[in-house]
């Protein structure tokens, strides 16, 4: 291995002695510049939410048989069919939904799924089988693809200290910010200033100028970001949590023009072994209510139509409750996409067979690397096949 690509696939490259953890990989581009195109929020739902929970067959009596203390009963539910109905915690999604906003994709995964946390959340990162080990992700092969502003590090941003693998290419990455001003201290750090000084001169020395082409591109994607964070601020009432505040920045950023087109965000805590309904539902009211704030605010600004989002979770739970009125690790899924102007508002499909299980967890329907494709065709207008490696049947929901 040659010393650039030890330094570029090692920490030496963003531990503390040079860059922290949560700087970007992406090399190279232009900074600054308006975006283009449509915007893409992916909210992932991490731990593994439970679907049968957050859309209820509370009409279903194999659901109560399953659950006879965690099913939620009829009068608890937020009822939009005659067979199905919202989580409680879901009123102001519920809502939304009611507006036409919402696609419910039921009974989503894999061929042979994995029930570990890592592995299922690796395959949905990367869109690789079940028997893949990719070491790409979904969006970052989206990056590499040489779409309109992809060279910049932050046409693809993570509101987190770190980045996932979706978002990491093989030769350019999106780029991981928590809050601009902290980045923007952290990147004018006496220490950092001297190091790239020391380094400027030696850029002759492919690894020296491998960090010091790092380094200044993350100067100037904080000193852009931080500038951007200052052009429009939200007057809309956000949850006052993490989730609640990495969603009124995104939409601040999207209201700023700011030369992103995707944005990725998370909500962990779902991992519900024990005592459920209460925890969970709490979670589905953060987000719910996060995501009505952030739909009342593009809505006022005019971004709505150019903005899709989705929401998923790497697995589903069990169909029966385990002993600690919890729910175990399962499969299928479902997921959710909201926006203005979709064609095919409410339920896509229908809802998962509680009758025709695999050795007790719901099969699944829709491959998501088929929603993948939709979404990497229809929305980003970019090649699918390439991206996907594979062709994918894309989905009627755009």
């Amino acid at each position: 291995m040659k010393r650039r690509d030890f330094l570029k696939n090692s920490a030496l490259a963003t531990t503390s002695l040079f860059l922290p953890s949560f700087l970007p990989a992406s090399l190279g581009g232009q900074f600054g510049g308006s975006r283009n195109g449509r915007i893409l929020i992916v909210i992932q739902l991490s731990g593994g939410n439970d679907g049968l929970n957050t859309i209820v067959p509370f009409r279903n009596d194999i659901y109560y048989q399953n659950r006879p203390r965690l099913g939620l009963k009829p009068s608890e539910v937020l009822p939009v069919s005659d067979e199905l109905g919202f989580n409680p915690g879901l009123q102001a999604l519920r809502e939304l939904y009611d507006e036409g906003l919402v696609c419910i994709l039921n009974s989503v995964g894999y061929p042979n799924p994995d029930r570990s946390h890592f592995r299922s959340m690796d395959i949905w990162h990367t869109g690789s089988g079940s028997e893949a080990y990719w070491s790409t992700g979904w969006l970052g092969r989206y990056l590499d693809s040489d779409c309109e502003g992809c060279a910049s590090p932050y046409h693809a941003l993570e509101l987190d200290d770190s980045l996932s693998l979706a978002l990491k290419g093989a030769g350019r990455s999106g780029f991981a910010m928590g809050k601009p001003e902290q980045l923007r201290r952290t990147t004018e750090n006496r220490f950092l200033k001297a190091l790239s000084e020391a380094s400027r001169g030696h850029q002759h020395e492919e690894e020296v100028g491998y960090l010091y082409k790092v380094m200044a591109d993350t100067q100037s994607s904080a000193d852009y970001l931080y500038a951007q964070s200052k052009v429009y601020l939200s007057k809309a009432n956000y949850p006052p949590t993490a989730f609640g505040q990495d969603l009124k920045q995104t939409a601040e950023l999207i209201t700023a023009d700011t030369a992103s087109r995707v944005y990725y965000l998370s909500l962990g805590g779902f991992d519900t072994h024990v005592n459920q309904k209460g925890r969970q539902e709490r979670l589905l009211k953060e987000y719910a209510d996060g995501l009505k704030a952030l739909v009342a605010d593009l809505r006022q600004n005019g971004l709505l139509n150019e903005t899709l989002i989705l929401t998923f979770s790497e697995f589903g739970r069990r169909v029966k409750q385990n002993a600690s009125n919890g729910t175990d690790h399962g499969t299928a899924n479902n997921v959710f996409l909201l926006g203005g102007g979709l064609p095919r508002p409410g339920f896509f499909n229908e809802a998962p067979s509680l009758l025709n299980l695999d050795e007790g967890d719901l099969r699944y329907e829709l491959d998501f690397r088929n929603i993948y494709a939709t979404l990497l065709d229809k929305w980003l207008e970019a090649d699918a096949g390439s991206i996907m490696q594979g062709r994918y049947q894309p989905l009627p929901f755009l």
